[in-house]
């Protein structure tokens, strides 16, 4: 009996900025972005939305477009780093908005007995979800999981990683029917707690915040969802931790040079050409070759075996990514989404094929493991349509985009959008004080 995934859902937000709009009025060439790091678009988030209901419209597609009986999912596990709520799991609203969607087909609180929480590790924390759901079904081979992976990314305005903001969600069906991908159960890991990125409580004195109600602390402590990161330090963090969790992996199988074997590398992308950046290390030592200086590893980097290692390997996998930007914990998924769609448009065999996935989250922890695509993989692929609904959404200019930025616009730019929305956050009755309210329109 095989275990992984047996169908996928994904949602991107239907607005995005051209990246050349942005390098222009940063005073970027845009060929920096561009060419350099594979950016294109940026998905923006619209006023109505946020990381439960990018949740919630990736798993009523994937329940919709597999006709899957909600009743026969037992956990729902979100991976994000994008919580609505610090107590509240962001995963209880994205599961009791599609409850009240699919309310007259199945019946009132359809999830009521299915475990539902969140996990998060900043960019990996999807990857744990999906570790966590597989050690599930491997036991309850009988019973499904759903993961769901589902964030933005948002960075101080002209700030360095301004132009790798993104967003979105993908919803994975995990069980013992893999349809799309069968997952070993071999998992090299790697973690070590560094300060490369992360969302700390700032903290405030209570004079410095006019506004502030007579009761409340002498010191505030405030949440953003903008970071503190150090973008030099992170990127090493990032080649540390997956070179350790690499050789974990590769110690636990036996294999001498597992990236061989994958069809594709599927990489966490903060932006489109990571991935085939910081893989350069590994590269060179399963190849003996040595670098020291930054010359002598670009010189690797544009050698002829390893740009082939690219063209085959990982250019796919960038496709959707410079066209989204960064998506935090569902990024690996779509990477993983955008090289099946490309090779199912382009009538290529996959089946019986191994992929690998190089997951990372700051903070810091890698994992690496490995799945093989199953002989049903274009049944379930031929639902997705990435790109073409990719190229539906509706650009902003960058006037409008620093407005969503900074929460300026009190109705959506998209008056006419369908699906799952805010509606109000309670700011009256003081024991639901932040209370969040979502609709679904039709």
């Amino acid at each position: 009996m095989g275990f992984g995934i047996e169908a996928a859902g994904y949602y991107v937000p239907g607005l995005y900025l051209e990246i050349k709009d942005l390098a222009e009025k940063r005073g970027i060439e845009p060929a920096k972005l561009e060419k350099g790091l594979g950016l294109h678009k940026m998905g923006l988030s619209d006023v109505h939305e946020d990381a439960a209901t990018f949740a919630a419209e990736a798993l009523l597609k994937l329940i919709q477009d597999y006709h899957i009986n909600p009743k026969e999912i037992a956990r729902v596990y979100l991976g994000t780093e994008s919580a609505v709520d610090a107590a509240k799991p962001t995963a209880s609203y994205a599961v009791q908005m599609v409850e009240q969607v699919l309310e007259e087909e199945f019946g009132t609180r359809c999830f009521r007995n299915c475990d539902v929480l969140d996990m998060t590790f900043a960019c990996v924390g999807g990857v744990d979800a999906l570790h966590n759901a597989l050690d599930f079904v491997r036991v309850n081979p009988d019973k499904k999981a759903v993961v769901i992976a589902s964030d933005y990314a948002k960075y101080e305005l002209a700030s360095s990683g301004e132009y790798t903001q993104g967003g979105g969600a993908v919803a994975l069906l995990v069980s013992s029917k893999p349809d799309l991908l069968e997952i070993e159960n071999n998992w090299g890991v790697a973690s070590e707690s560094v300060f490369d990125f992360f969302k700390p409580r700032r903290t405030y004195n209570k004079e410095d915040l006019k506004v502030a109600p007579e009761n409340y602390p002498e010191k505030i402590e405030i949440f953003t969802d903008e970071p503190v990161f150090d973008g030099q330090y992170s990127n090493q963090c990032y080649q540390d931790r997956i070179k350790e969790a690499y050789h974990h992996y590769k110690e636990i199988t036996g294999q001498e040079k597992p990236y061989e074997n994958w069809k594709y590398i599927i990489f966490h992308l903060p932006y489109a050409f990571h991935g085939k950046r910081v893989f350069t290390e590994i590269y060179s030592l399963e190849n003996g070759l040595s670098y020291e200086t930054a010359e002598e590893q670009k010189a690797v980097a544009k050698s002829e075996d390893y740009l082939k290692l690219i063209s085959d390997k990982i250019e796919k996998t960038q496709r959707a990514s410079s066209e989204i930007g960064n998506m935090y914990t569902a990024s690996i998924f779509m990477a993983f989404l955008s090289a099946l769609q490309t090779s199912f448009n382009e009538n290529e065999e996959l089946s019986g094929e191994e992929i690998g996935f190089v997951g990372y989250g700051s903070g810091s922890k890698s994992k690496v493991f490995a799945g093989k695509v199953s002989n049903n993989w274009k049944q379930v692929v031929e639902k997705w349509n990435v790109f073409e609904n990719l190229n539906q959404r509706t650009a902003v200019d960058f006037e409008t985009y620093e407005k969503l930025h900074r929460k300026q616009l009190k109705e959506s730019v998209n008056r006419k959008y369908k699906g799952f929305g805010l509606v109000s956050v309670e700011a009256e009755n003081p024991v639901l004080i932040g209370a969040r309210y979502y609709s679904y329109q039709k």
